[in-house]
């Protein structure tokens, strides 16, 4: 594989790792919340939550692209901050893919915490044990399941995004040219060699991410 298309791995991988981490640590609150009940707000964050499931990707780039571009909100915050804009860099590919990967997280947590049983909630309660020590000693290792699916749904949709990242990134090598950019452009030049042998690259990786993930787990990607 030449040098530029294991630069464009490696800057994939990178992308999905760092999208999955931070996404791990924004849903772990947010899945617990809305399994605890939410409030009258569940069915309006939950809705939100999964908008990405049914929006084109390329409408959520373009809204993406408007805010983190100069004189969109994000964009102008950017600017304030490091005088550099969001748009084309990697780190606005890390918040497109916050967003679009964003379902892939909050829903099997979310479903993994319906299923601790009350019984040892109550418990923890009855010895003592705090919201945040039931939320650490009990909900979070009897989740474990639903951690890793999450953390390999998440990671494995990431790497496999296209229209949000095209949109908010184009294609620039060693900052925003990720694989699913580089198998278009192959495709692009009538290069079908190397469009398959990364597209054959990326079935093997979804394949075994669903083999790895745990039956039933990824299947509740809904409210």
């Amino acid at each position: 594989m030449p040098a530029s298309e294991l630069a464009t791995v490696a800057l994939t991988l990178k992308l999905a790792a760092v999208t999955t981490v931070l996404l791990l640590l924004l849903c772990l609150p947010l899945a617990w919340w809305l399994a605890s009940g939410g409030g009258r707000w569940r069915h309006t964050v939950m809705a939100v939550a999964a908008l990405p499931l049914v929006l084109p990707p390329t409408v959520l780039g373009f809204y993406l692209l408007l805010w983190m571009a100069p004189g969109g909100w994000l964009g102008d915050l950017a600017l304030w901050l490091r005088q550099q804009s969001l748009a084309f860099t990697f780190e606005g590919l890390v918040i497109g893919s916050l967003v679009y990967s964003l379902p892939f997280a909050v829903f099997p947590l979310r479903n993994a915490f319906l299923g601790v049983p009350r019984e040892s909630l109550d418990a923890a309660s009855t010895l003592g044990a705090g919201p945040l020590d039931r939320f650490f000693t009990v909900a979070l290792p009897l989740s474990r399941p639903g951690l890793a699916a999450a953390a390999i749904l998440t990671f494995a949709h990431t790497v496999g995004e296209f229209g949000v990242v095209l949109m908010i990134g184009g294609s620039i090598p060693g900052e925003t040219r990720v694989l699913s950019i580089a198998i278009f452009e192959q495709v692009e030049a009538l290069n079908y060699q190397g469009a398959h042998w990364l597209s054959a690259l990326l079935v093997l990786f979804s394949f075994t991410a669903l083999l790895l993930t745990r039956p039933g787990q990824g299947e509740h990607l809904h409210a």
